[in-house]
């Protein structure tokens, strides 16, 4: 989107799913923020957000799993980006927006759903509202607002630090299939945080460049989630969705992103993950399984 397109009836803008591929906690600050070394990337799945003007600020939620956010509450993530951005921006009350979020991401899962879709409100309102705030700033506003919106913000893969304020750019993530699964269990970050028992350390070695889905995997293996176990412990049924992932065919890699409960693999095809996908989905009915692929995921060499 660009700010050509300010003048437009509504603007529409994908808020994509994110995924820690490796999740280090190395320790805890005295304000209760935890000190993270992870390597974030997002998909092509995600939730869909469209802004258009209007006198006040509202939200409209739909889709799969609108249901779960329990209706449109006042301090819903969205609602709080958009008042941000509307202060930072000097907006009048009534060059307020009307905004849709369709809701496609299980809620509470570990795939930065509402971290995303705030990303999405700040970057679509200020196109919409010809906002002159500038990245650094809206960064900013952006951290206010968790701790996963700055890098949700960004977009694009990133080596994350601090407690999610320090983003440097990742090697490009190869073309590969990517199989999402969550057990349909809301699993609470902040329980999940609160068992974990940081690492402690500095932050591993730099990254290699990723020249196929195979060099990725064998480069996440050497590092770890470490609120895997925590996790667990609140919600055995990712254990399920883990070794259901690893059992299937191709599977270079499984793991838990975030704080869950959904896990993702990997796999060399896009073929081989929605032939995965149909297995799991059929056999577990219960569960959300969707396959993807990663956002901006560099192309596949031509034959020659």
């Amino acid at each position: 989107m660009s700010r050509a397109q300010a003048g437009a009836a509504s603007l529409g803008i994908k808020a994509p799913a994110k995924l820690n591929l490796f999740l280090h906690v190395l320790g805890r600050r005295d304000d209760g923020y935890h000190i993270l070394d992870s390597l974030i990337a997002f998909t092509e799945a995600g939730d869909d957000l469209v802004v258009r003007p209007a006198g006040a600020l509202s939200l409209s939620c739909d889709g799969a799993f609108a249901a779960a956010l329990g209706g449109v509450r006042d301090d819903n993530l969205v609602l709080r980006a958009a008042r941000a951005l509307a202060d930072a921006a000097g907006v009048a009350a009534t060059e307020g927006a009307a905004m849709a979020l369709t809701k496609t991401l299980p809620v509470a899962s570990g795939i930065g759903g509402g971290s995303s879709d705030a990303a999405a409100a700040l970057v679509a309102l200020r196109v919409l509202w010809r906002a002159e705030i500038g990245d650094d700033r809206l960064a900013g506003l952006a951290l206010a607002l968790g701790a996963d919106v700055p890098v949700c913000l960004a977009g694009v893969p990133s080596r994350v630090g601090g407690i999610g304020e320090r983003l440097c750019p990742a090697p490009a993530l190869p073309s590969c299939g990517v199989l999402l699964v969550n057990p349909g269990v809301p699993l609470p970050t902040a329980e999940v945080f609160r068992r974990c028992r940081p690492a402690g350390g500095e932050a591993s070695a730099p990254l290699p460049a990723f020249g196929s889905a195979a060099l990725l995997a064998t480069a996440l293996a050497d590092r770890r989630n470490d609120l895997e176990a925590p996790a667990l412990a609140v919600a055995p049924a990712i254990g399920d969705v883990l070794a259901a992932l690893r059992a299937q065919p191709g599977c270079l890699l499984a793991r838990l992103s975030g704080s869950g409960a959904t896990c993702f693999g990997l796999f060399e095809q896009d073929a081989a993950a929605a032939t995965a996908a149909q297995r799991i989905g059929y056999t577990n009915p219960g569960w959300w399984v969707c396959a993807t692929r990663f956002r901006g995921a560099r192309a596949e060499p031509a034959p020659v």
